[in-house]
């Protein structure tokens, strides 16, 4: 799972969160910047809400609904679709706390819902038979050439793993999955 792309297969298939929640997210920061001004009534000064206010309320929660509605339709479309392809799921055991804390982060990984895909998977497993395994929050799969094994270190901003060993290119996520396919046993757990 990745913050440019929603996940990465090792096999070299992408998903992606459509472009409809970007622009639902834009249309919804409108909406609240146009009317971040109305109020919904006053119990303490006993003023009651206007038709409008009311009607802006409603648009705004189906707006939320909406967004929320995209999210879940990708997430249960893409757990699905990787749970009948394979037998055996790796996913990172992320800190998803500490990523959100980070503001530069927190927009991409609650976009992409990342627990919820991890939920998904663990309760599919049982329907579709498939085996998922978290590999430990701590082994390092992006900073790992998976061709020769060296590891090293890399900002979040690069995209594409050049090995200064061996010299192989290729991109940052596809690189990660291969590496957690081929995760020594001592770093994988049952999810």
């Amino acid at each position: 799972m990745g913050v440019k792309c929603l996940a990465t297969v090792s096999d070299g298939s992408k998903y992606d969160m459509p472009i409809t929640t970007k622009k639902a997210k834009t249309k919804l920061g409108k909406l609240q910047w146009r009317h971040r001004n109305k109020v919904l009534g006053n119990k303490k000064l006993q003023v009651l809400a206007s038709n409008k206010a009311k009607k802006y309320y409603v648009r705004l929660s189906r707006q939320h609904l909406r967004i929320s509605n995209i999210r879940q339709d990708v997430t249960q479309k893409m757990t699905t679709d990787l749970s009948r392809k394979a037998y055996n799921i790796r996913i990172e055991d992320l800190a998803i706390s500490g990523m959100i804390a980070n503001c530069k982060l927190a927009a991409a990984v609650s976009n992409n819902c990342f627990y919820e895909i991890r939920r998904q998977l663990v309760y599919k497993q049982a329907h579709y038979g498939t085996k998922v395994e978290l590999v430990d929050r701590w082994y390092p799969s992006s900073k790992t050439c998976s061709r020769c094994g060296h590891i090293q270190d890399m900002k979040l901003s690069d995209r594409v793993f050049h090995c200064k060993k061996c010299g192989h290119s290729q991109d940052r996520d596809e690189n990660a999955s291969i590496n957690l396919e081929n995760a020594p046993p001592d770093k994988i757990r049952l999810a």
